[in-house]
């Protein structure tokens, strides 16, 4: 079954762009030229979401480095543990709304401490495919179309985002105990 899968897996992207060629093909589209005018179109939105994004990237640097974050994962660490939520995530739930990257690292280094088997570990990783980088999606997307007044996006946003945290932890309860 392993091979069926690492043989499926290995051909899916190429059997991807295959069918998107010859449908384009076939529905008489100039599949370069498109594509071209598609790259161009890409490289003028990366030009214009770069301030957006770099702001974005100061303000991660100033929370983290400026012991903030810190003192905010000291507050809400004993709450965190009467919700059920394992205080070892609580670095990883306060960073997976900043930054992906960010929270990648901070996923290495839980999974490096507490090991991928681990109900931390699991957790941990469930977390990461359930929510999303919240601010740095709305910096950079609404920046790149001219939204200021986010509403309530925001507040909705991170709603989810707690509602995907408290989903991986009983999930993982109920599938791994814990």
């Amino acid at each position: 079954m392993y091979s069926i899968i690492e043989t499926v897996s290995t051909l899916a992207i190429p059997f991807i762009v295959l069918m998107v060629l010859l449908y384009g093909y076939y529905k008489g589209v100039r599949v370069y030229e498109v594509f071209v005018e598609g790259a161009g179109e890409g490289i003028k939105i990366s030009v214009r979401i770069l301030p957006y994004l770099l702001a974005m990237l100061l303000a991660i640097g100033v929370f983290r480095y400026s012991g903030a974050m810190e003192i905010f994962i000291y507050v809400i660490k004993y709450p965190a543990r009467l919700m059920g939520i394992p205080p070892e995530i609580i670095p990883l739930v306060l960073m997976r709304p900043l930054s992906g990257s960010g929270a990648l690292g901070v996923l290495s280094e839980t999974l490096k401490v507490y090991g991928p088997d681990s109900f931390v570990g699991r957790v941990a990783s469930t977390m990461m495919g359930s929510t999303e980088t919240i601010f740095y999606t709305i910096a950079v997307y609404f920046g790149a179309v001219g939204i200021r007044n986010i509403r309530h996006v925001l507040p909705a946003a991170l709603l989810a985002d707690l509602a995907g945290v408290i989903a991986s932890v009983l999930v993982c309860r109920l599938v791994f105990g814990g």
